[in-house]
């Protein structure tokens, strides 16, 4: 595993944590969408975590950019707010085969997210944009309560800006919440989806199953629903 150190180490939401890793010399080259595994040392277990940071801004800023999740569920995640900048990092990658096209035939492009499911597909759209993929983007993003959603103001940045459509619903309780509720049924999906839609979907398995099946019968094919779940 290669050494790398922490650029940044910052609060997204209140269970989970931008980690920014400055990469050096260390040669690093990915796909938007991809992987890798993080250790805090050698003698603790690897993480994966997908890679939030698209690859262009890799190669502007030097660094990789995951979303962890701040919880005892994870040997990293659990240690994640004892790094400081400066502090080592050791990274293996990257992998994983849950990418962007390079040139992609569709014009329609739809990404599903359930929580920390943004990373993955946050490396994505910023990668379409940087790359002038041409075509209608949208985001359906769930979590479970309003603070809970990353990168939002970012992501409604780029929704007023006219680079992606935005959708967001809530799993769970919230008052005032003006949005959709619940997970992405098919009363949210059936605008957005028909068999020219490429669809990537990351969350829990129940979500993309679920998923998989509303957009399966929407006619959207089975090769153009690619999915990871965490």
């Amino acid at each position: 595993m290669l050494p790398v150190k922490v650029a940044s180490n910052r609060r997204a939401t209140p269970t989970t944590r931008v980690l920014r890793l400055a990469l050096g010399d260390v040669p690093f080259t990915y796909r938007a969408g991809q992987a890798a595994f993080l250790r805090v040392t050698p003698e603790r277990e690897r993480t994966p975590y997908s890679i939030a940071s698209s690859p262009s801004e890799t190669a502007r800023h030097g660094w990789l950019e995951f979303l962890v999740k701040t919880d005892q569920a994870s040997r990293f995640g659990s240690h994640v707010r004892e790094l400081r900048r400066g502090s080592t990092v050791l990274l293996l990658g990257p992998m994983g085969s849950f990418v962007f096209p390079d040139a992609p035939a569709e014009r329609r492009f739809l990404f599903i997210a359930g929580g920390t499911g943004i990373a993955p597909l946050r490396s994505m759209l910023r990668h379409a944009l940087d790359a002038n993929v041409p075509g209608e983007k949208t985001l359906v993003y769930s979590a479970r309560t309003p603070s809970e959603f990353a990168y939002l103001a970012e992501l409604r940045a780029m929704a007023r800006s006219g680079a992606i459509r935005l959708k967001l619903t809530l799993t769970g309780m919230a008052d005032r919440w003006r949005h959709s509720r619940g997970r992405a049924g098919s009363d949210i999906l059936t605008p957005l989806a028909d068999e020219e839609t490429l669809s990537f979907v990351c969350g829990p398995p129940s979500m993309i199953g679920e998923v998989r099946t509303i957009l399966g019968a929407l006619g959207v094919p089975a090769a153009r629903i690619r999915s990871e779940e965490y």
